[in-house]
């Protein structure tokens, strides 16, 4: 870890700072009082494909690209269908379960450690006003924070990652990318930025072919260890802005 020199921390939001199947679990229970727990996995199992199958088809270029808004409103609407629900106001509410995600319980505490010594930057797939609301309800706080909206395509692209190295100034050798899914942590490696794996209950783990600089068991586990390389650099302010 000698050799890693950093000016600014990026981190991803959904899954490595809040617990997004938690929070759409929860939209589910709301829309199907009573549902049983297996119920409510094979409808949360019905979000997640939809989800991941049209981020990809607009990665591939199948898609015209479509915020994640309406995309978590496309897959509200099939979880409702499989449901039997067809009221209007609660699909809609379930449509922004997505904004409604908990934090996990380091997560706090690490991002304040961490910027005591680093710029913060959040990157998320999420969309701008998306992101908004969950930032607001989880309590999360940056010195910036990115949607992939900006770019018009979503993580994996070097586009979205693109955006932090943008907004920073720095080259992307010198920013740490911070993630609980390999995947993502893969895409930033393709454009140069160094990287930190966070392990999360919902993450995507590392396979034996990965390679990452740093690896922690939480936020705060990844704080100490940035604590450990030394001062921060010239200009940061050494907390968050009032």
């Amino acid at each position: 870890m000698s050799d890693l020199e950093i000016d600014a921390v990026v981190l991803d939001v959904l899954g490595t700072l809040v617990d997004e199947p938690a929070g759409l679990r929860a939209g589910i229970r709301e829309l199907v009082p009573g549902l049983p727990e297996s119920g409510v996995e094979e409808l949360l199992s019905l979000w997640q494909e939809h989800i991941e199958r049209e981020q990809g088809r607009i990665l591939d270029g199948g898609r015209t690209y479509l915020p994640s808004d309406e995309l978590d409103r496309e897959a509200a609407t099939i979880v409702a269908d499989a449901a039997g629900v067809d009221d209007p106001s609660a699909v809609a509410s379930l449509a922004l379960s997505g904004r409604r995600l908990p934090p996990w319980r380091d997560t706090e505490e690490g991002l304040a450690r961490i910027a005591e010594r680093f710029p913060l930057i959040g990157l998320s797939n999420a969309s701008r006003t998306a992101l908004l609301g969950l930032n607001a309800h989880a309590g999360l706080r940056w010195h910036q924070a990115l949607s992939a909206e900006d770019a018009r395509t979503y993580k994996p692209d070097p586009a979205v990652y693109r955006l932090a190295v943008t907004v920073s100034g720095r080259p992307p050798e010198r920013l740490l990318m911070v993630a609980a899914h390999a995947w993502d942590l893969r895409g930033a490696q393709r454009l140069g930025l160094r990287t930190a794996y966070v392990a999360r209950p919902v993450g995507d783990p590392p396979a034996p072919s990965d390679s990452f600089d740093l690896y922690a068991d939480g936020l705060a586990g990844l704080a100490a260890q940035l604590e450990e390389l030394g001062r921060p650099y010239p200009g940061h302010p050494g907390r968050f802005d009032p």
